[in-house]
């Protein structure tokens, strides 16, 4: 562990000097990157350093009892060691954590795509309430979310909303909620007080930039349309809504929600090159999951991943069976004991089963 120690303090310093040089500062691609590696280098080496401080310690409180025959000297030894022994035990597994390879897109923003499922107006009621967890969410997180597609249900609910999250490991921490999210509770329209079930889906893609897919004029198919609303009317008089077509993989993206069809363009072509980035990173994905078992999905979209039973006021998150009694306040954004204990099992997962990432 010291020589990995040093190889990531000679790291920290070469990523510092990089950062200083003029032409480090005149390209912002590059010192975006240099400087989330130069925090991250930051937090483990903060780690490893209280480790090695702690694992000292318990050496010296060690070999004080291996000399030591004063009763009460040889007692504040022992306690000395339990306690240091216990810190760099604790430190060691977070050091350990902190290194495990990251997933290349973790530090991208992310683009959100949630669907009405099975339910009716009960389940895109569902879809509304999972938008709004997520806007208070980014809310309490300093994001900064960008509507980007909706389509609205009935009764004041949403059958399909596309928004952006802009910020600090957006896509890192928000993966996790990709997948089916169920409900359980007495809907608005249910008169005689039974509990149904519905469900919404969650799709969470990192946010592609050009460089990383390339989409030729010739593979799309763009057309325009009169933007409509609830119950179809037309709410715009001019021919704004924007519908592209990927010839080759047939996926269709749509916006309609600025009233300029070259802004609608724009935020169709952002979403439909995020769905094609996802895709190679899923076919990538899939490559390693077939040498390393993954404990925690981040994009199974048909797996259902969470519940959320309104009477009991309970969420249970399936992949990792942990249950909480505060759905109210999940539901208002609270989200944050429910992706760091994702994340941390999915490191846990990563670190017991290492794949060929980690080589």
């Amino acid at each position: 562990m010291l020589e990995r120690l040093k190889r990531l303090e000679a790291r920290h310093e070469a990523v510092t000097h990089e950062l200083g040089k003029p032409e480090t500062l005149g390209d912002q691609k590059l010192w975006r990157e240099l400087n989330r590696e130069h925090k991250r280098l930051s937090l483990i080496l903060e780690t490893g350093r209280a480790w090695h401080l702690a694992h000292g310690q318990a050496e010296e409180a060690r070999e004080l009892l291996q000399e030591e025959t004063d009763p009460e000297l040889r007692e504040m030894a022992e306690a000395q060691l339990n306690e240091s022994q216990g810190e760099a035990e604790r430190l060691e597994e977070e050091f350990k954590l902190l290194i495990v390879p990251r997933d290349a897109a973790d530090s991208r923003n992310c683009i959100v795509e949630i669907r009405a499922g099975a339910g009716g107006d009960e389940a895109a009621l569902f879809a509304a309430d999972l938008f709004r967890m997520y806007q208070r969410l980014a809310e309490q997180l300093g994001w900064r979310l960008e509507a980007l597609e909706s389509s609205e249900g009935g009764m004041g609910g949403v059958k399909e909303v596309i928004f952006g999250l802009s910020g600090e490991e957006a896509y890192g921490r928000m993966k996790y909620e990709g997948g089916v999210h169920r409900v359980q509770r007495v809907p608005a329209t249910e008169s005689q007080g039974r509990i149904h079930t519905s469900a919404a889906s969650v799709a969470i893609l990192p946010e592609a930039e050009e460089v990383d897919v390339q989409i030729e004029a010739k593979d799309l198919r763009i057309d325009v349309y009169r933007s409509s609303g609830p119950g179809g009317q037309s709410v715009n008089t001019t021919d704004s809504a924007v519908r592209i077509t990927h010839l080759p993989t047939g996926l269709v993206v749509t916006c309609q929600d600025e009233k300029s069809q070259h802004k609608n363009k724009d935020k169709a072509l952002k979403v439909l090159r995020s769905r094609l980035y996802e895709a190679r990173l899923a076919e990538e994905k899939a490559r390693q999951d077939t040498e390393r078992r993954s404990q925690v999905s981040t994009g199974d979209r048909s797996a259902k991943i969470r519940t959320y039973n309104f009477p009991q006021n309970r969420v249970t998150d399936h992949r990792i069976n942990l249950t909480l009694y505060k759905l109210d306040r999940v539901m208002d954004g609270d989200l944050m004991e429910l992706l760091d204990a994702l994340r941390l099992a999915d490191l846990r997962d990563r670190l017991e089963h290492p794949g060929p990432e980690s080589e």
